[in-house]
């Protein structure tokens, strides 16, 4: 049985990760199975992509990881039911591209299954102002 802590906990160490940008322990947080969907609006257009399976979602995030350096992360709430989560974040988005940085808003709702992330849904878009 999952409980609240164990999710918390769970979350917080993918959060922690994707800021230092560890792709294996990022991975970890997921099951084989897992889908993960991203929808949101950059500065230049929209992006929308949904993966199943750790061979089609671990190149996305490990390309994520190498082109976008995350810092100053602000968890602004997070709700457990049961065994899904809602989380809404702030973070400062590093492109290594471009040179720009973000301040971005993001909403992740989760679902959990076997102690490990089977849905991940994010939402993001870029802050006017903090």
């Amino acid at each position: 049985m999952t409980d609240r802590l164990e999710i918390e906990r769970l979350l917080h160490k993918l959060y922690a990760a994707r800021l230092r940008g560890d792709l294996d322990t990022v991975c970890q947080a997921f099951t084989d199975d897992a889908t993960l969907q991203i929808a949101g609006a950059s500065n230049v257009s929209p992006v929308g992509v949904k993966l199943v399976g750790v061979d089609q979602y671990r190149p996305l995030l490990g390309l994520m990881i190498k082109s976008f350096k995350l810092s100053n992360q602000t968890i602004l709430s997070m709700m457990i039911d049961e065994l899904k989560a809602a989380v809404h974040w702030r973070v400062r988005v590093h492109s290594k591209i471009t040179g720009t940085t973000v301040l971005t808003e993001l909403v992740d709702l989760v679902e959990v299954k076997s102690r490990r992330i089977a849905s991940y849904i994010e939402f993001f878009v870029p802050c006017s102002s903090p």
